[in-house]
C-alpha cells in the first residue's frame, strides 16, 4: 500500500514539474504535432467552403434576384450546395489549374502544422484576402440594397 501511494507521490510530483516547465514563455515555443490528413483536409474543406465559397456564391444568388430570375430549389440550397461543391473540388482541381483557380483557393488552409484560429489569422494578415474581404463586404452591401430596394 505503501509503494502505491509513493509511486502516486511520484507521478504528482512529475506531473507539477511538467505543468511548471509548460508555462509562459516555454509553452509558446512548445511545438505540437502535426494534426491527421483527415481532420486537416475536413478544416481546409470548412474554410474554403465558408471564408471563400459562401460569400462568392452568395452574391451570385443576389444578383439572380435582383435580375428577378428564381433559383430552382430556393436561394438557401443553392448557396449551401455551391459553397459545399466548391470547397470539395477546388482543393482537388486548384493544385492542377492554378492558374484559374488563383483567386478561389489557399493552400493555407491545408498546411497541417497551423490550427484552425492560426489559419484564418494568417489568411487575414495577407493583403489579398484583405482586399477581398473588403471587396465582398461592398458587394454584398450594394447587392442587399438593391434586391431590397425591388418591389
Amino acid at each position: 500500500m505503501s509503494r502505491r501511494i509513493g509511486a502516486r507521490a511520484d507521478m504528482l510530483a512529475c506531473m507539477t514539474v511538467l505543468a511548471q516547465d509548460l508555462t509562459g514563455d516555454a509553452a509558446m515555443n512548445a511545438i505540437a504535432a502535426p494534426k491527421s490528413s483527415a481532420k486537416n483536409r475536413l478544416e481546409g474543406f470548412v474554410l474554403t467552403a465558408v471564408l471563400q465559397g459562401f460569400p462568392a456564391f452568395a452574391a451570385a444568388a443576389l444578383i439572380l434576384k435582383l435580375a428577378r430570375h428564381d433559383i430552382a430549389g430556393g436561394v438557401v440550397l443553392f448557396v449551401v450546395l455551391t459553397s459545399v461543391l466548391h470547397g470539395l473540388f477546388t482543393p482537388w482541381l486548384a493544385p492542377k489549374f492554378p492558374k484559374f483557380f488563383r483567386h478561389g483557393y489557399e493552400p493555407l488552409f491545408f498546411n497541417a502544422n497551423l490550427s484552425f484560429a492560426e489559419k484564418i489569422e494568417k489568411w487575414r494578415m495577407q493583403p489579398v484576402a484583405s482586399l477581398q474581404l473588403v471587396t465582398t463586404v461592398l458587394m454584398l452591401s450594394l447587392l442587399g440594397v438593391g434586391v431590397a430596394s425591388i418591389h
